[in-house]
């Protein structure tokens, strides 16, 4: 990839964005061009550099954030096209860590969330249009699954499908041969599925990615939760009642290793 990938995607994810909201239901507070005041106060900072209101943020701020902290932070130079602004678009919305395990789950390599050599590797030889299709099914099932879907979700949901079209169109694989549509621009906030946000991620994709670093636990659950996704649309009762039989059997498991051991009949 070379630096015209960023900047084709970083237009088309500021045409999502839009320009200066202040939403009561977004939890990141007044933003500019998607950048929060906490995030451009950090950078300013970081920078010495006074912190001043992000309404003011200039251009070439706006740029090298969405670079280093987005573009960078999943590698997009080193994947294909198409894919690159599929996982950059998915780390804006909802962090780079969460974007990176949809495509490593996607991919079948561990999810730890960092995008590096054995991800890439992973993508050698891979078309990367049903790639897309896998991302981007994984973060609308998170999305739903948000408490301030109910608010935002519209327009998420309409990001994400033109994500999707212009994606692969951009790898290749146009929709009935049609040049990528132009993102509709955003009129009502462009809230974001924050990290802090993640505890509410009520599908088992959320949850799956929430304790996937946590060892062998952590491991087994994911696997289930990856399994349990597609029940992401069904109704809330009937998703947490799965979720309950997976956690209760894990439970039982671990129980059940845990008498063995103190009956001396397996070393610890």
């Amino acid at each position: 990839m070379t630096a015209s990938g960023f900047d084709g995607a970083l237009k088309r994810v500021l045409v999502h964005e839009g320009g200066y909201v202040e939403h009561p239901a977004d939890p990141g507070g007044a933003t500019m061009q998607g950048i929060t005041q906490r995030v451009y106060a950090g950078w300013r900072r970081r920078h010495g550099q006074p912190v001043r209101p992000v309404r003011r943020i200039a251009p070439d701020e706006v740029a090298v954030i969405y670079r280093r902290q987005y573009w960078d932070a999943v590698r997009a130079d080193d994947l294909p096209a198409g894919l690159d602004y599929a996982l950059f678009d998915a780390a804006v919305n909802s962090g780079p860590a969460q974007a990176a395990k949809w495509l490593q789950r996607a991919l079948g390599v561990t999810a730890d969330g960092q995008v590096g050599e054995a991800t890439l590797a992973a993508l050698h030889g891979r078309a990367p249009a049903p790639l897309i299709d896998a991302l981007c099914d994984r973060r609308l099932a998170m999305l739903r699954g948000l408490r301030t879907f109910p608010t935002f979700g519209t327009g998420w949901a309409r990001r994400v499908a033109e994500v999707r079209v212009a994606a692969k169109a951009l790898a290749g694989a146009p929709l009935s041969g049609a040049a990528p549509p132009e993102p509709a621009r955003e009129t009502g906030g462009a809230a974001r599925a924050r990290p802090a946000d993640t505890r509410l991620a009520r599908t088992a994709d959320g949850a799956g990615g929430l304790i996937s670093g946590a060892g062998v636990l952590g491991a087994v659950v994911a696997e289930q939760a990856d399994r349990l996704a597609p029940l992401a649309g069904l109704a809330e009762p009937l998703k947490w009642l799965f979720a309950a039989l997976m956690l209760a059997g894990v439970a039982l498991t671990l129980r059940g290793a845990l008498t063995r051991i103190r009956a001396g009949e397996v070393a610890p």
